[in-house]
């Protein structure tokens, strides 16, 4: 677990650079495997970023979009839609140079105690290859449900950890 001094502010204008680079890092492992000359490579994730982040702003109008730090240098976003009875996680992020270290669990902990306390559920999607399901499961989240690659996993206020079911039990 990390000592570094985390905090989240909104995310403004002046961080779209940013952004997209942190959205960059997601697709990298992805179009590694392409044979695409680099110019291409960044055209298409500027494309892509910005039909996301246009995505997000129409679906989530009221949704808080905020940027984590960690020891005051941007290392990743979250996008939270809090309802009355439920929090959807819309997106969490982290650098991947910043993964690994704990600031996951203690953002998603932050999350969920301020979630518990309001007697909200909370709600995200997740890659069906992702190994932060692990993450997940151990926080309490169950499968709900499947989206192509995406499980939908849910975590009722105060749950206690357990096991993700594989997406091929899910009928």
């Amino acid at each position: 677990m990390t000592s570094l001094a985390l905090r989240f502010r909104p995310a403004v204008d002046a961080d779209l650079a940013f952004l997209r680079a942190l959205y960059a890092s997601t697709r990298s492992a992805e179009l590694a495997q392409v044979a695409w000359e680099p110019a291409a490579i960044d055209a298409f994730l500027t494309q892509q970023f910005n039909a996301q982040h246009h995505y997000y702003q129409a679906q989530f109008p009221d949704a808080e979009y905020l940027l984590i730090e960690a020891d005051a240098q941007s290392v990743g976003r979250v996008y939270l839609h809090w309802g009355a009875t439920h929090l959807q996680i819309i997106d969490l992020v982290l650098l991947p140079s910043h993964c690994g270290l704990g600031i996951g669990t203690r953002v998603l902990g932050q999350l969920l105690e301020r979630a518990d306390a309001q007697g909200l559920s909370v709600g995200l999607h997740v890659e069906n290859y992702n190994p932060a399901q692990r993450l997940y499961a151990r926080l309490g989240f169950a499968v709900v449900g499947e989206n192509g690659v995406y499980l939908k996993l849910r975590r009722l206020p105060g749950a206690l950890p357990q096991a993700i079911a594989p997406a091929a039990a899910l009928s």
